[in-house]
């Protein structure tokens, strides 16, 4: 039996019944933390690389960056579908499936591992010199991939079932393992980077300490019985339904994750024809300033996936639609404070990785264009939760594939042609707002088929437990 199975079955009435606003502040507090925390480890590696090690490994660190996030991917891919599966089945009390989920992700873990181990340490070099490095940047990205990927089995099952937890509602318990894992790679960063001076290849290490933690702490939480459903930590499952539903819910996650690897590829090769070294290192600082910048935002994601799912299990179209709608406005004023804070002094923010150097006017005007509709992207991202919570997987997964291939790789190809360096900055400003634009019209159409099917539902007299 788990443990406090009384408190989560009000958390879970809580999620039906409760004020929608309250909700989201109950389950978005804890969870934007988590993602803060594990946002700043991208962080803290091009902290103590950028401080301690060099410009040059900065550069490196940053070519291969998209390159290790592949394995973040992956693990969302099955803690997302996952999630997506145990929410829905919370909501309609399916307990079978309840039951034996964990079971089919600790077999997708290992078999996405092996696949993933053999084809980085294969093709790590091919791989960066794809992303755009060469010469030094080249060897020391390659380094510094080759020895994360060593470590993918924790990157990918601790992340995945960090995102069940999650997806249980149990926000609080997820932020604690993100606590204690950044914890773990700042302790890990300073005595192999700092105190033993192994360069490049402590900070990879480093990283990988952290989803060590994380990893066993998951494996810890499932196997001493503090979920809220019935599991065995060390199951091994294939049922093809459930792995086919896991893999469908959770491919836009993935997606999301390769398609930001598509423009990493022609962002950092444009930078290398039409730049330099540094215009390599200080687009590697931008992206990962955007990318923490956006994390209070991939914690709300995470806060609304329970909320949606739960409630069209149960089928409450209504709050399913208005629970969007919240969680999108919320991500956007929350947002705001921090975007303000980069676009009126940039040179701050990037200076914490930049140590000690000048930046150029126009350097200072495309960390501001890259910036520029950030709190828009709630929309998007709030989408991305929306539709595989829903049980449709699709919407979400051709928002993340056009975002790169119908758009970014051909502006990225042909614009800095044209405008050299400025034109990859222009041209994701461009992008983004077009996005942007085209989920809102998704979302509307999505709202539509939800109040048809709950007036079919409610005409026919059908129940949905």
């Amino acid at each position: 039996m788990s443990k406090g199975s009384n408190v989560e079955r009000v958390e879970q009435q809580f999620i039906l019944n409760g004020d929608l606003w309250k909700v989201m502040v109950r389950l978005s507090w804890p969870a934007i933390i988590a993602m803060v925390l594990y946002g700043l480890n991208a962080v803290i590696a091009a902290v103590f690389v950028g401080r301690y090690i060099g410009e040059t490994a900065l550069a490196g660190v940053s070519v291969a960056y998209p390159l290790t996030q592949i394995s973040t991917g992956i693990g969302s891919l099955i803690g997302v579908g996952a999630g997506a599966v145990l929410s829905i089945a919370i909501g309609s009390k399916d307990q079978a499936k309840q039951e034996r989920l964990l079971g089919h992700v600790n077999s997708l873990s290992l078999v996405f591992t092996a696949v993933y181990m053999i084809g980085g340490l294969l093709f790590s070099g091919r791989l960066i010199q794809l992303m755009g490095g060469e010469g030094e940047a080249l060897l020391l990205g390659e380094r510094y991939f080759s020895i994360t990927v060593l470590g993918a089995l924790f990157w990918i099952y601790g992340l995945a079932t960090n995102m069940i937890v999650r997806a249980e509602g149990k926000m609080k318990a997820a932020a604690l393992v993100m606590g204690i894992g950044l914890a773990a790679d700042v302790l890990f960063n300073y005595v192999l980077v700092v105190l033993l001076d192994l360069g490049i290849e402590g900070a990879a290490w480093a990283t990988n300490g952290g989803m060590f933690v994380y990893a066993l702490l998951g494996w810890l939480y499932f196997g001493r019985g503090f979920s809220s459903f019935k599991t065995r930590a060390s199951a091994f499952y294939w049922d093809t339904t459930i792995i086919k539903s896991i893999l469908g819910l959770g491919l836009s996650s993935l997606i999301m994750v390769v398609m930001s690897l598509v423009q990493g590829i022609v962002v950092f090769n444009a930078l290398a024809r039409y730049g330099t070294v540094q215009d390599i290192a200080f687009y590697g600082v931008v992206y990962r300033v955007f990318t923490f910048l956006l994390t209070p935002i991939f914690g709300l994601m995470r806060a609304l996936q329970p909320v949606i799912g739960i409630n069209y299990g149960a089928g409450q179209q209504e709050r399913v639609i208005g629970a969007y709608k919240i969680f999108t406005i919320a991500s956007l004023l929350l947002t705001l404070p921090f975007w303000i804070v980069s676009m009126a002094v940039p040179q701050f923010v990037m200076g914490l990785m930049m140590p000690n150097q000048p930046f150029a006017a126009d350097q200072l005007l495309y960390f501001r264009l890259y910036m520029a509709i950030l709190p828009l992207l709630s929309a998007i991202f709030m989408a991305m939760t929306f539709f595989p919570s829903i049980d449709r997987g699709k919407p979400a997964a051709l928002i993340g594939m056009a975002r790169q291939l119908v758009f970014y790789v051909p502006v990225m190809l042909l614009l800095p042609r044209v405008m050299g360096v400025a034109g990859v900055y222009y041209g994701s400003l461009a992008i983004d707002a077009l996005i942007v634009l085209w989920t809102v019209v998704l979302v509307k159409k999505a709202f539509t088929a939800l109040r048809k099917r709950e007036k079919y539902l409610a005409d026919e007299g059908i129940a949905v437990h």
